[in-house]
């Protein structure tokens, strides 16, 4: 029976195969896939459906964990397997360049005549308030901008042509000099020399101590330059494709920044700057007319009332980032800042804009201390930035008027008054504080209302300190009915926005609420004329936030994710800003009302 088991393969040996492992002196295929169940296997499909698997990258990377960045060495402490990235090539291997065809040819190619012609429109565009050159990034800007030229100076090119210089016809001028031999150099600087007076050289420095010197100011009047805070603007700046530049409608060009507008010319022409005139419930509705009108020649700009309850320009600004937003259609969105003066009202318009208090308010300067980001809708967010005080010739008086520095940090508040009786209407002055007689000088105007009001120190002598930091703070909170009168209006100024292609908005400028005590005849003394058109609806933004909301999911599920149902004006803006095609695409603009016949 021994000899019957047998098995089949002693009857087919050759079904027997063997496996690539047994066989000998033969190594697996090239290319073929390992079968390794390892987790640093790159084939291993073992994982495949829950794909966790490691690639090729992890795994490179994982090994160079491993080794430490250590190479492999013998016994004898030769390197038999270099580290990685430290292998060397031997001497003679040639390197291999990738094939690729911009080593071999320049594939963007523009002729000068299309290229003076996109030169011309982009000048038009930078020159135009109302537009701005889309997608820099993408266009030769270093061909596109003209090369300034200083006053007085020749460009090179025309003092010494290229042929001239250089080639074959090249031409070495003789140098000029203005004596020929030792001896005339010698005479014209002995003549010189006696020529010479010590008294008509400006070069020397006087050592004689001056009679006058400037006075040191108070710390508390350098409040908003240090350079925490400009760095915190230029954070804002940079992270930003909008700029909202919040002015006091009271004082627009005193809250306003040259510097940071030139700034943004220079180094930043891409990015949107616009200008938002806030309080102007604190001035008559004619005032803001014209300033609007005049600040429009410049850049776009908008009249604001700042308030969660019963707000103005609400409805135009988010229609105007609405707009801003679809220009950056390829953008996952976009950014707005809000930079200026401190006390304008920065983070009282974002507020405003949300519906709810979001940013810490206060009506004293200096309460937003770092920047901060802000969701207005899906698409757009908001950046609160402190206030900025650029470095000027203003007055101590002039800063703290302005409201840069919070009244009750001031050691002379009665040294400010006069300016503030100068400035004022005295019937407006009179009528805040219920003065019968008109004040002769501040003094005696203080020590009347600290008598009314019962402010008196021991012996009964008024507190005129603590009465002018009273006055001081109703300056600034606008109690007393102030400011600055407009330049005449341009003639033109409010077509502006109209003749442009670019989408804009309108603002029905007699809708707003002024609460200053004005008198009528200054309410009334130059009637304001509602700009052409459909103005924006104020009433119909929605102020609930899952309102907003639920209108942004509506409009992104049709295929527009940034313009939410505010009104039929709003998606009439949006597509006429989808309008815009080519390199040079007009930019959102707020329009300004016309001006109104002196």
């Amino acid at each position: 029976s021994s000899r019957l088991i047998f098995s089949l393969e002693d009857l087919f040996p050759m079904a027997k195969t063997k496996k690539p492992s047994e066989r000998v002196g033969k190594s697996p295929r090239m290319g073929a896939l390992k079968t390794s169940a390892s987790s640093m296997n790159a084939d291993n499909r073992t994982n495949a459906r829950t794909h966790m698997r490691r690639d090729k990258a992890t795994i490179n990377r994982l090994k160079m964990y491993k080794s430490g960045g250590k190479a492999i060495r013998n016994s004898e402490g030769k390197i038999i397997k270099a580290a990685q990235y430290q292998s060397s090539v031997a001497s003679g291997t040639m390197a291999r360049i990738e094939p690729n065809r911009r080593w071999f040819g320049n594939t963007r190619v523009i002729s000068q005549d299309e290229l003076s012609k996109f030169r011309d429109a982009v000048i038009t565009a930078k020159h135009d308030p109302y537009s701005v050159v889309m997608r820099q990034k993408k266009l030769p800007m270093s061909l596109l901008t003209v090369p300034s030229v200083k006053s007085g100076e020749r460009p090179l090119l025309l003092a010494q042509p290229f042929e001239n210089t250089f080639g074959p016809k090249a031409q070495r001028k003789r140098p000029s000099l203005a004596t020929d031999t030792v001896e005339t150099l010698v005479a014209a600087a002995s003549s010189k020399q006696d020529q010479y007076s010590a008294a008509d050289d400006s070069n020397l420095r006087s050592t004689e101590a001056p009679d006058t010197r400037p006075l040191v100011r108070d710390a508390i009047f350098s409040k908003g330059q240090s350079r925490r805070i400009w760095g915190e603007l230029y954070k804002v700046v940079d992270s930003s494709d909008v700029i909202i530049q919040v002015l006091d409608a009271r004082d627009p060009l005193g809250t306003r920044s040259p510097h940071i507008e030139s700034f943004m010319k220079r180094e930043k022409p891409h990015k949107h700057l616009c200008l938002v005139l806030n309080k102007c419930d604190l001035v008559p509705t004619w005032v803001v007319s014209r300033w609007v009108s005049v600040l429009s020649k410049e850049y776009p700009t908008l009249a604001f009332h700042a308030s969660v309850t019963n707000s103005f320009g609400k409805g135009a600004l988010i229609n105007l980032l609405r707009q801003y937003g679809k220009l950056h259609s390829d953008a996952q969105q976009i950014s707005v800042g809000f930079i200026g003066y401190p006390n304008v009202g920065k983070s009282s318009v974002i507020n405003t804009l949300r519906a709810e208090r979001v940013c810490k308010v206060a009506p004293v300067p200096g309460e937003t201390k770092v920047w901060q980001y802000v969701t207005l809708m899906r698409r757009i967010y908001l950046i609160d930035c402190p206030g900025v005080v650029y470095p000027s010739g203003d007055s101590e008086t002039d800063i703290v008027l302005k409201g840069v520095v919070r009244v009750e940090n001031i050691s002379d508040p009665a040294d400010h008054i006069p300016t503030v009786l100068a400035r004022a209407r005295t019937e407006y002055v009179m009528k805040a504080y219920n003065l019968t007689e008109p004040p002769k000088d501040h003094i005696s105007f203080l020590e009347t209302i600290a008598v009314q009001s019962g402010r008196l120190l021991k012996g009964g002598e008024p507190d005129i300190n603590t009465v002018a930091k009273m006055v001081l703070h109703d300056w600034q909170r606008g109690k007393i009915p102030y400011y600055v009168p407009p330049p005449a209006a341009p003639a033109a100024a409010g077509e502006a926005a109209a003749a442009s292609a670019g989408p804009h908005v309108t603002q029905r400028l007699s809708a707003i609420p002024v609460t200053a005590a004005f008198s009528k005849e200054e309410l009334h003394l130059h009637p304001t004329e509602d700009p052409e058109g459909e103005p924006v609806d104020e009433e119909n933004v929605a102020d609930d936030d899952s309102e907003a909301e639920a209108q942004d999911d509506e409009s992104a599920a049709k295929g527009e994710s940034d313009v939410s149902g505010a009104g039929e004006g709003d998606k009439a803006a949006a597509a006429a800003a989808a309008e815009g095609k080519g390199e040079v695409e007009e930019a959102a603009a707020a329009s300004a009302a016309p001006a109104p016949a002196a």
